[in-house]
């Protein structure tokens, strides 16, 4: 069984990147190389939504994953990310996720439904339930980052 872990994390800084790297501390995954996956779930696995904790041996490791994540440095302005994604019903535990952004949370709850209605309409397998994960965060006085982030494995580069 593969377990893929759902984090999530908002942060903020003096820069954008300092606000996406402050997210990525919040999810427990700033000591971590991000690859980023398209979006289907291999057979045999289960979404674990808790924060992520990397081992501090595993500082620098590669971390294959999908991920949503909406940056603002706008004073008043509201930014949400969030993944989607959908089980297949039959025992294979495989699926689909989708990652969107948006102003609002019913913005990304849309875009979300519409992508996972739409991908499933054309495959061949029977699918569950559309489940998702949403954060939000407002800008204030410094710039701002929404992540949600679906670890599916780490490890090192030798």
């Amino acid at each position: 069984m593969v377990d893929i872990i759902l984090t999530t994390g908002t942060g903020q800084g003096p820069t954008e990147l300092s606000a996406f790297d402050s997210a990525l501390n919040s999810a427990g995954i700033s000591n971590l190389n991000l690859i980023h996956l398209s979006s289907v779930i291999p057979n045999n696995s289960k979404i674990i939504e808790k924060k992520y904790f990397t081992d501090p041996k595993e500082y620098g490791y590669k971390a294959y994953c999908v991920f949503s994540r909406n940056i603002t440095s706008k004073r008043g302005d509201k930014v949400y990310a969030g993944l989607g994604w959908l089980m297949k019903s039959d025992t294979s535990n495989g699926g689909l996720f989708v990652e969107h952004q948006c102003s609002t949370e019913e913005g990304v709850r849309k875009h979300i439904t519409d992508s996972l209605t739409r991908m499933q309409e054309y495959r061949k397998e029977k699918y569950a339930k559309i489940q998702m994960k949403i954060i939000g965060i407002e800008c204030k006085d410094q710039p701002v980052c929404a992540l949600v982030c679906a670890i599916y494995k780490t490890e090192g580069w030798e």
